[in-house]
């Protein structure tokens, strides 16, 4: 059966090299080699090998100086290191193991105990890569909002800061808009907190749509505001996309369990600094003061509309 992950032999007497290779290649492994450690690392670096199985004794690098560049080097997955040696003194064997390898055999090994290390390597690789997979997921989770999907107001606390240095030291455009939905309390007076959600998420939904892909992103800001960062806009790119939002708000319509269809809008504050804003002294919390004072102004203005400001 085909194993699903590559073999990197290491191992600079063909003969030996291709015995190796045949009996691996006979247990359904894929078999890459190398005649010494940097040959090796090169491979390494251009490769997908998760195992390597590398001799002690060998030119240009030898086997334990393999296994600690190995181990310097990140290569986005766990590559699990079998050192062959004819040493088997303990000292030879602690050293090996201290240089970064996670497992030995003495040479020749057999046929039998070289499947079983590799079958204990296979183990670790999985662990390995589930628990690199749950640690993505829980970092996921530390920046999501739970109720909508997007960015918390965490992300937006270490992210938006670090947008404002840039556009401001690079001379870059750079838009805020505080989107707030109006009357949103009567909603949940009226339908209750279920269609509250309902409203919320699929007011996300349809601003995400509209947002340039990786360049663009939303957070929540908190209850029924969000906050929309639009790099590489000014105020006039921002305006129109601010009121294209507003547009695509109150045209939704989002059926309650009554049958009603509820409708609702939003009204929009803009910041925006561009490659003219002289003041370098310009913060995050600036922008979201500045953004948030517009959408004061639209809702006093009659609510469903937008305001902006240049910074």
């Amino acid at each position: 059966m085909k194993k699903d992950f590559d073999i990197l032999l290491v191992e600079d007497s063909r003969t030996q090299a291709l015995q190796f290779q045949l009996t691996l290649e006979k247990h359904g492994y894929h078999v890459m080699m190398a005649q010494n450690g940097l040959e090796a690392m090169n491979m390494l670096l251009t490769g997908r090998a998760s195992v390597v199985i590398t001799d002690w004794i060998m030119p240009e690098m030898d086997g334990s100086e393999l296994c600690r560049a190995i181990r310097k080097h990140d290569f986005g997955n766990y590559v699990y290191i079998i050192l062959l040696t004819a040493k088997d003194s303990k000292n030879d064997i602690i050293e090996g193991l201290e240089a970064g390898a996670d497992d030995y055999l003495i040479k020749p090994p057999d046929e039998a105990e070289l499947i079983a290390r590799l079958m204990t390597a296979e183990r670790i690789i999985r662990l390995e890569s589930s628990l690199k997979q749950r640690n993505r997921e829980i970092a996921l989770l530390s920046i999501t909002d739970p109720l909508t999907k997007i960015f918390n107001r965490g992300y937006l606390n270490d992210n938006l800061p670090k947008a404002v240095k840039y556009a401001l030291r690079y001379k870059k455009s750079l838009s805020v808009i505080l989107c707030d939905l109006d009357h949103f309390k009567k909603i949940n007076d009226r339908y209750g907190h279920q269609m509250g959600d309902r409203v919320l998420k699929t007011l996300v939904e349809t601003l995400g749509r509209s947002l340039r892909k990786d360049i663009d992103w939303i957070a929540r800001y908190g209850g029924e505001e969000f906050i929309i960062v639009l790099p590489e806009t000014d105020l006039h790119g921002a305006t129109i996309a601010a009121e294209r939002f507003r547009l695509l708000v109150s045209d939704m319509a989002i059926e309650s369990e009554q049958k009603n269809k509820i409708q609702i809008t939003a009204s929009f504050g803009i910041a925006a600094l561009s490659p003219e804003t002289e003041n370098p002294a310009i913060r995050a919390d600036d922008m979201i003061q500045a953004a948030d004072r517009c959408l004061y102004r639209a809702k006093e203005g009659g609510r469903n509309r937008t305001m902006g400001i240049a910074l």
